[in-house]
């Protein structure tokens, strides 16, 4: 508290030196970052001066490329170290920003009347949170912010450019909410009217999931029109795997955007689908992050209308109905309500990921597989964003986290969508993000079974994403498999992607027509919203038996997937990813832009 006072008559003696200081004069300003306005966002006035934002400041991180060089040290099965992942406090010491920075930082957030007894920090004090009337945010980033409305009618506030003092360029990343018009999109598509439960699954496959046989084929265990845990498990090699440690071994996934696991679905699904496994329906855990949305109660007629909950189950339905018992975790990461330009003290979104990642990386103790069924087009967020958040979860993966995420329901973009976001309108393929991030795993989908395809589907649209990253180069790990089928494609699409670009998905599952409970009801879904969770169950199982051996759980995918994982997979070789008037991305033999290198085989 002193301090506090000493530092307050030290400002109003010196009054006129602090109006002339270096952080407070404009002139000391300059830009540090701008993002083009995308074209499904209008700008539609000035933001209220009174409403609030929720500021988080990445502050530069000292010495992430340690940071880095552990991850692929620790997740290369070839080196010495594989499988010695670091625990939360190594990872905070690594990242930790200097405390050049973190002074510089809190000078300029005091001559701008914020103390530090206003802000909150990530337990490494690499981000620092602050809420703030918008026509302060303003004045702190030399910026106007203003509210834009999405073709879908929801509204934000934010500010395409925004800066800062010259002499804090190197030491802040970036500054959020700002110029990221990211929308954490679900990745499904509905296909089927709702229908009464058990309308379409036939009398043997109720009989199979009660009591299946030892022997089962996928022939007797999977229709293609109605895909269910009996048919994932015995597909991909589970089938007769029971868990040995459960407890010790967890799996995870994420919901956002007001999604939540409905119990009384979920455990419906359960019992129908697999029925030793009903309870489980109320003994998953959920954490809800920032009022994320755990509503249990029955959905009025404008959540049914706009299908809640239909993600959530899908996930939770799958996961439970592949790995039970293993304990599942459900993180609802919620923020505050969707920006309405009419209220009196507006509170604006925050980005989900990096509420979800920073209250992860805060915990201790957290599911070896996380598994997020949520994306969006890459250039809707400014690189430095883009960068910054996958940093974080290289952070995760450093623990011994896989993350999976779904590569994204438009193959290589929506036809009539494929335009750059620079202002210039050039044709192009649209990369998803974060599967662009390259410490992730990303998941394409597929569909039939003898053989497995690229899914699509024209009734509603739905074709497995895929492409390459604007944003992020090739890792080293990608060479060997994405460099020669680049040079295949020869110049195909020339112009349209980015040859230099990270590759995804890395791996795939089916994603089409999964029966999943929604409203007491089935319906049927596509998406790799589908075969995200699906895959996470299966490496979740993999991470089981190898807990159970002593062995340490896989953790970070990639460089093991490409180096010698791969082996384990079964390679798709029809199907592309169409889209943007396009024949889009084939797959092929070995990995390709579409599949990955294919869908996992417990067995192998």
């Amino acid at each position: 508290m002193f301090f506090y006072r000493a530092t307050f008559l030290a400002f109003a003696a010196f009054s006129t030196l602090v109006d002339c200081s270096p952080i407070q004069s404009r002139a000391s300003y300059a830009v540090k970052d701008k993002h083009h306005v995308p074209r499904k966002w209008t700008r539609v006035g000035e933001a209220p001066p009174h409403g609030i934002v929720k500021l988080e400041i990445a502050l530069k991180q000292s010495r992430f490329e340690d940071l880095e060089r552990h991850l692929y040290e620790v997740s290369d099965p070839d080196h010495h170290r594989y499988g010695d992942h670091l625990s939360p406090d190594e990872v905070d010491d690594l990242v930790k920003p200097s405390d050049e920075t973190l002074d510089l930082v809190h000078e300029w957030l005091l001559e701008n009347g914020i103390g530090t007894d206003r802000l909150t920090y990530s337990t490494a004090k690499d981000w620092i949170k602050i809420s703030l009337p918008i026509a302060h945010v303003d004045r702190l980033l030399d910026t106007k912010y203003s509210v834009y409305k999405h073709e879908d009618g929801t509204h934000i506030v934010r500010a395409p450019t925004w800066s800062l003092p010259t002499h804090l360029h190197k030491h802040i990343d970036t500054i959020q909410p700002t110029n990221s018009f990211f929308r954490a999109a679900p990745r499904k598509s509905n296909v089927m009217p709702v229908e009464d439960i058990g309308k379409d699954v036939s009398e043997a496959q109720r009989v199979n999931a009660v009591n299946p046989p030892a022997d089962i084929t996928v022939a007797q265990a999977c229709n293609v029109s109605a895909v269910t845990p009996l048919c994932l498990r015995t597909l991909y090699g589970t089938i007769n795997y029971s868990p040995k440690v459960p407890g010790k071994n967890k799996v995870g996934l994420t919901n956002y955007l007001n999604e939540a696991n409905n119990r009384s679905d979920v455990f419906l699904f359960l019992q129908q689908f697999r029925p030793e496994a009903a309870q489980a329906a109320f003994d998953f855990r959920v954490e809800v992050i920032n009022n994320g949305d755990n509503q249990q109660t029955p959905d009025n007629a404008t959540q049914l209308e706009e299908g809640k909950d239909l993600e959530g189950n899908l996930d939770a339905e799958t996961i439970l109905g592949i790995d039970y018992p293993t304990p599942l975790i459900a993180y609802n990461t919620g923020g505050s309500p969707p920006f309405k330009p009419d209220d009196n003290t507006p509170t604006d979104t925050n980005e989900p990921y990096l509420t979800w990642v920073q209250y992860v990386l805060a915990q201790r103790d957290l599911p070896q597989v996380i598994s997020t069924s949520y994306g969006d087009d890459e250039q809707t967020v400014p690189e430095s964003y883009a960068r910054t958040v996958c940093n974080q979860f290289a952070k995760l993966g450093v623990r011994g986290i896989s993350l999976l995420f779904a590569s994204g329901d438009n193959g290589v973009g929506p036809d009539g969508s494929c335009f750059t976001n620079d202002g210039k309108n050039t044709s192009t393929f649209l990369p998803s993000f974060p599967d662009g991030c390259p410490f992730v795993t990303s998941v394409g989908a597929t569909k039939n079974f003898n053989p497995e395809v690229v899914a699509f589907d024209p009734r509603n649209g739905f074709v497995s994403g895929g492409g390459f990253s604007n944003y992020f180069q090739r890792p080293t790990y990608q060479d060997a498999a994405v460099a020669p089928y680049v040079a295949s494609l020869g110049n195909q699409f020339a112009g349209l992607y980015n040859k230099q670009g990270r590759g995804y998905p890395d791996i795939a599952a089916q994603g089409q027509l999964f029966q999943t409970v929604w409203n007491g009801t089935i319906r049927r879904l596509d998406g790799t919203s589908a075969s995200t969770p699906a895959a996470s169950a299966v490496l979740a199982l993999v991470n089981d038996a190898l807990l159970a051996a002593g062995r340490k759980p896989l953790g970070f995918l990639n460089p093991w997937l490409y180096k010698r994982g791969y082996q384990a997979f079964t390679d798709i070789l029809s199907g592309s990813a169409t889209g943007c008037g396009t024949s889009g991305f084939p797959a092929v033999k070995g990995w390709d832009a579409v599949t990955g290198f294919g869908t996992p085989y417990f067995l192998k």
